[in-house]
């Protein structure tokens, strides 16, 4: 890892990655976006890093576990790698303020989007340059959590996720 600061890509996933089927966990249940791979590979050649920031509530309802959540992302990793594209790092929240077992249960968690835990976590693991970083989301609470984070957020309303980030790319 580079002490030089980048920018980065931070990625919700269900909605902006992949089809929000509700409470997606299983690979057999998962569809990539059009264009999610790609537009993570055009960030990679920028050297941009690319952080995948997910609220996880399902595991704290008890839909699904932790190691559901990291099976589907080690098999997004493959994909991923088979299509010349990486993510550096995947940040989840399992917590929610319902969450049926006590350890998974808070009333207002710190990870939980619109919370800005995640991204501020990533952005003290990794040298991250913040003043030239994205949010990509497709819900309200993504945008506020890139902008309590001080990330400039942009809401993914569908369709090609690369054409959607063609001009941050070109632009950058």
């Amino acid at each position: 890892m580079t002490s030089l600061l980048r920018p980065a890509l931070f990625l919700d996933r269900d909605g902006v990655l992949n089809e929000d089927r509700g409470y997606v966990h299983r690979w057999e249940d998962f569809r990539w976006i059009d264009g999610a791979r790609e537009a993570v590979a055009a960030f990679n050649a920028r050297e941009w890093w690319v952080f995948v920031v997910t609220n996880q509530s399902g595991v704290g309802r008890g839909y699904y576990s932790e190691a559901d959540v990291h099976a589907l992302h080690a098999r997004m990793i493959e994909e991923l790698a088979a299509a010349g594209a990486r993510i550096d790092a995947f940040y989840h929240c399992p917590h929610h303020p319902e969450a049926i077992e006590d350890r998974y249960r808070h009333p207002d968690p710190p990870d939980r989007k619109p919370n800005p835990g995640m991204l501020l976590k990533a952005m003290a693991d990794w040298p991250v340059d913040a003043s030239r970083s994205v949010m990509v989301g497709d819900k309200a609470i993504d945008m506020e959590a890139g902008r309590r984070a001080g990330v400039r957020s942009l809401q993914f309303s569908g369709g090609d996720l690369a054409a959607f980030l063609a001009a941050e790319v070109a632009g950058d």
